[in-house]
């Protein structure tokens, strides 16, 4: 089911080349209406994109969120101007089956201005057809492999003989920018390992970026380390040879046991009379002469602006859209047929397309008994990840390289390694790949599944990219990160994080927690897989931790809420304790000792600032009223920001410096986390704010 023309066309007829003109001139008009953009890279590419569009992708316009249509990634998202002019010519729907444009001629008008749908780098959920939301180089080929890794796992799960659901493939266009960062040498490197042959990838070598020439600072030959990670190599000599390019497509096609990169040299600004092949047409508006010079170039006329002339959109019409419309109502009849033969195979397709959770998929969380020893969370992460997932058959993911010290392998029967012959594993081995693992599992949340990856939290440092773009596009992954303080111990300090949770609670939409304990953890759990439209991050202890007794303290249920009252006195509080994640037990422990000597204490298990900032103002003043200005605030981070809760008066025993290397007990003596600071941190809290 290639969708595919009958092999490539050796001629480009006039209304083609009209076609090709099209997309280059309405980026041209757009960016400079604008005064703003990057023009040169739609105007090379234009004969490239349209040739795999029209003649090639398999993805029907009407129904843009067709679960197997083709994917298409600009990763380099600067040339978004080629996007937009493809989704409006191709008559893309806002929603399928609806009338009324993704893109429309007077949105292209509007290409960078505020609330348009063309933004100035394509976003998702923001624009339909818009696959990943691309912009910062690197991040949109990575994420294509995460989508080529999902379709394979798809196919694998959902597909029947001779019932194929789900056999997408996945194109990205990419820049010299997306192969000079790392990011897309990871992913390539684990894309040709494991033989993604539903994966393309089109290279724009154009030879220029913004400073000048490539040759500036990218020198090695591509196709050589292409070559090295294992995946075939397709050269097209021309941009404008469309013939040559069909015959890479084909090629692509016809392949099977790894992914492809065609590298098309072109021309940046083709066209342009005196900046083509210059940096100048890279990042700047060509000017009135310039953009003269281009249309005259094309034969286009001269003074015409955001021209669509008569037969372009009949064009579109006759390739992607017909060819689209047949292969929708062929998987439509599939579909039917799988829901016709089989009834628990087509509730769990149902289940997978409505993005359902299974019933009862959380009914194996384990409740765990008090225990003065305890877990580390990261061991409770472990067993109620394992619980939850034979439950929900559409959740993946694994570490980079970390799996046994983070325990996030999934160890149930059937589980599986997703492997380069077995795309339906649900243990996915990253290596030591934190930047791609990252951008993988956005892609693999980008086409519905629920993905996770894990590392130690130091490290979320390679990730804050991609995990602050799938807070931008709403995506409801998560991330396992352990060895969450100066608890590693001899590790020292560059395994000791200190910044990072503020650094991730700084991203928007981003929910971060740090649990407790084992049932926290639980808790916690039930949160994440509550989430339809954000990414969660799970920061665990590397040492074990108690897990208090839920009969004398309360309920871990409110960490749903981000913050709770864990323990409390009667009346008002005379000073309160809060903590998150391990910290709690020392708040606890100085509460114990308080209560003792007739002290009104309070503690709050502080899991979640994001999840806390959520509730309404009466219960956030229910946990910390306003009034009880003595407390004082714990964790194994960054103080930045504890003084929201903790007050101007208030105390914080937090990280001011690197951590060092030592065992634990020594460096909780050395920094301040003990029982006994704690206590008398409240103590003087008491003395000076006693009413």
């Amino acid at each position: 089911m290639s969708g595919a023309d009958a092999g490539p066309k050796a001629a480009l007829s006039e209304v083609e080349k009209l076609s090709i003109d099209t997309i280059r001139t309405l980026a041209i008009d757009a960016v400079q209406k604008a005064n703003s953009g990057h023009a040169g890279a739609p105007m090379a590419l234009a004969p490239v994109a349209y040739t795999l569009w029209n003649r090639y992708l398999r993805y029907d316009p009407a129904h843009p969120h067709w679960p197997n249509r083709d994917r298409f990634v600009l990763s380099a998202g600067h040339a978004s101007m080629l996007l937009y002019a493809l989704l409006h010519l191709a008559g893309v729907a806002r929603e399928d089956g609806g009338n009324e444009p993704a893109v429309s001629l007077d949105d292209i008008k509007q290409f960078r201005q505020l609330d348009s749908r063309t933004p100035g780098h394509p976003e998702y959920h923001f624009t339909t057809g818009v696959e990943t939301t691309t912009g910062p180089l690197g991040q949109g080929v990575a994420n294509s492999v995460g989508m080529a890794m999902g379709g394979r796992f798809l196919g694998e799960r959902l597909n029947k003989p001779e019932l194929p659901l789900f056999d997408y493939n996945v194109y990205a266009i990419c820049s010299d920018g997306d192969l000079m960062e790392g990011v897309s040498g990871e992913a390539a490197s684990i894309a040709g390992h494991l033989r993604l042959s539903n994966l393309c990838w089109i290279y724009d070598n154009n030879t220029i970026t913004i400073e000048g020439h490539t040759e500036l600072a990218f020198g090695e030959e591509v196709a050589t380390r292409f070559l090295a990670y294992g995946w075939q190599v397709l050269r097209v000599a021309d941009a404008n040879d469309v013939h040559a390019i069909a015959s890479a497509l084909e090629t692509f096609l016809q392949s099977s046991d790894r992914p492809t990169i065609i590298i098309v040299n072109s021309i940046i600004g083709y066209g342009a009379p005196s900046k083509q092949n210059t940096a100048k047409a890279h990042s700047d508006a060509l000017g009135e002469d310039e953009v003269r010079g281009a249309k005259r170039a094309y034969g286009w006329p001269e003074d015409a602006q955001f021209l669509v002339p008569d037969g372009v959109v009949q064009n579109f019409r006759d390739g992607i859209g017909a060819r689209g419309a047949a292969l929708f109502t062929q998987w439509e009849g599939f579909l039917k047929a799988a829901e016709e033969s089989d009834a628990e195979h087509a509730e769990d397709v149902t289940a997978f397309l409505e993005g359902r959770l299974p019933e009862g998929w959380d009914r194996d969380i384990p409740v765990f008994p008090a225990d003065a020893k305890g877990l580390a969370t990261r061991e409770s992460s472990g067993k109620v990840l394992n619980a939850i997932a034979p439950h929900v058959p559409f959740m993946l993911g694994g570490s980079a390289d970390l799996a046994p010290s983070n325990k996030t392998k999934l160890e149930f029967e059937g589980a599986g390694t997703l492997a380069p012959f077995e795309p339906g594993g649900r243990n996915i081995h990253f290596g030591v790949r934190e930047h791609a693992m990252g951008s993988i599992v956005n892609g693999l949340g980008l086409v519905g599944l629920r993905a996770y990856g894990a590392t130690f939290l130091v490290f979320a440092d390679y990730m804050r990219p991609p995990i602050r773009l799938a807070s931008l596009m709403e995506l409801p992954i998560f991330h396992v990160f352990t060895h969450d303080s100066i608890g590693v111990g001899e590790d020292g300090p560059t395994h000791q994080p200190v910044e990072q949770f503020l650094s991730l609670r700084a991203i928007p939409g981003l929910v971060t927690l740090r649990p407790a304990d084992a049932n926290e953890v639980a808790e916690a759990y039930r949160v994440i897989f509550s989430l339809k439209n954000q990414p969660a991050v799970l920061a665990l202890s590397r040492q074990p931790l108690p897990t208090l007794d839920r009969g004398r303290y309360a309920s871990a249920a409110g960490v749903a809420k981000g913050a709770y009252v864990l323990a409390d006195s009667d009346g008002s509080p005379d000073v309160i304790l809060i903590g998150s994640g391990s910290e709690v037990q020392l708040c606890v422990s100085a509460y114990e000792t308080l209560k003792a000597e007739g002290v009104k204490a309070r503690v709050v298990s502080m899991p979640s600032w994001d999840l806390f900032e959520r509730q309404d103002q009466a219960y956030r003043e229910s946990v910390l009223p306003p009034d009880v200005l003595a407390r004082v605030a714990v964790e194994q981070g960054s103080v930045i920001g504890w003084d929201r809760y903790a007050g101007s008066s208030g105390a914080i025993i937090g990280m001011h410096t690197f951590g060092s290397s030592a065992p634990i007990k020594d460096l909780q003596k050395k920094f301040g986390f003990t029982p006994d600071k704690v206590l008398e941190a409240a103590r003087d809290q008491v003395k000076k704010h006693r009413r």
